[in-house]
């Protein structure tokens, strides 16, 4: 194997999705997805903490909440700040092809409840980082995390629709529309 070849992470996404589709979850180990990328199983390790992490990109994302929330204007509100975190990611990771990829990681996360405990997971640490990147904004620790809570919705919604859309729809035009419906919900409480 090459000592180093470029897209490492990517690639290991990509053999972990195709061995869990091919022999599940639990009959998978480090080491094949591993050999399967053409990598070892140290530079797997240096890319994820275990195998349940790599179909989750990392941390990668947050750093994307950070960057998106402080590109927003000035005197936006909460909830327009998390639009910019909703159209960084769709630029950033959700792009159109990575669509499949998106598709087939659902259904794989969707059959193993270890994957979606660690769904579940990320979902809090990406509240947090966003909640704590509002209030680097200068949005009060309520008000981020209600922002928070309600962008997160709204990104689990934009990714269901994006992963589930055959029409092509970008996930940040999925996002919007998703943060318009969950604030017209929350008008209604």
């Amino acid at each position: 194997m090459a000592r180093w070849q470029p897209h490492a992470s990517e690639r290991l996404a990509t053999a972990a999705l195709e061995l869990f589709e091919q022999q599940g979850y639990d009959n998978t180990t480090v080491i094949q997805i591993a050999e399967r990328a053409g990598l070892t199983k140290s530079t797997f390790f240096r890319h994820f903490p275990d195998k349940r992490e790599v179909l989750f990109g990392g941390g990668a994302v947050t750093g994307l909440i950070a960057e998106g929330i402080a590109a927003a204007p000035a005197g936006a509100g909460p909830l327009d700040m998390v639009a910019y975190v909703l159209e960084a990611t769709g630029r950033e990771v959700f792009t159109a092809d990575r669509h499949d990829f998106g598709t087939r990681r659902s259904a794989v996360i969707a059959a193993n409840p270890e994957l979606r405990e660690r769904d579940a997971l990320k979902g809090l640490r990406l509240t947090a980082a966003m909640s704590e990147a509002l209030e680097r904004r200068g949005i009060p620790g309520l008000t981020a995390r209600v922002a928070a809570e309600l962008g997160v919705l709204a990104w689990k919604l934009a990714y269901e629709r994006w992963s589930d859309e055959a029409n092509g729809d970008s996930f940040a035009e999925l996002g919007r529309q998703a943060l318009t419906e969950v604030r017209a919900a929350t008008a209604l409480c």
